[in-house]
């Protein structure tokens, strides 16, 4: 019987007041039953305003985060159409449709989150989420920026550790990156 890797709680959100995108991780990653790793980097930043983060097999998000990338170099001034071209690229070629990673991509104006069948996602609220813990970490998320005065790096660091409370996949390990 094959082992099921679980593992990553990823969340990002934007601050449209002061034009800042924030995102963070937790560090977990498990085999199985058993945590294998506590502190997994899971995001990743393009200059200084474009933060991205994983969930999935970490060679396949690593080749997305390559090809990205390329597409960011295309699209400079665009990270909308950057995004459409991933997806597009991610879902038409044959070796890239086999990957199997999500991936939330931020920017100060955008939050995005990407599939390999194609899926782009606005929300609406400007909060991403993915991984084993993302209903969680969303959750609480929604609730702290509806009901608090945390600032958006608070409220996912809060959102992540509330997460690690919960989910058997998640750790307090948490990573986070924000826009300058």
């Amino acid at each position: 019987m094959k082992s099921k890797i679980r593992s990553t709680t990823v969340l990002g959100m934007l601050d449209s007041k002061k034009k800042v995108a924030v995102i963070g991780a937790d560090g977990q990653v498990t085999l199985g039953e058993t945590v294998m790793k506590h502190t997994a980097r899971k995001i990743r930043r393009i200059g200084d305003h474009i933060l991205i983060g994983f969930a999935g097999s970490t060679a396949d998000a690593l080749t997305l985060y390559e090809k990205f990338e390329t597409k960011v170099n295309e699209h400079p001034s665009n990270i909308t159409r950057a995004v459409i071209e991933l997806a597009k690229e991610w879902r038409m070629d044959r070796a890239l449709r086999r990957l199997e990673a999500f991936m939330a991509i931020l920017d100060p104006e955008h939050a995005f989150l990407v599939s390999g069948s194609g899926d782009i996602i606005e929300p609406d609220d400007a909060i991403v989420a993915i991984g084993s813990g993302a209903p969680y970490a969303l959750a609480a998320a929604r609730a702290l920026d509806r009901h608090s005065k945390l600032s958006v790096r608070e409220i996912v660091e809060t959102s992540i550790r509330i997460t690690a409370d919960i989910c058997l996949y998640t750790n307090a390990e948490v990573h986070i990156e924000e826009t300058s």
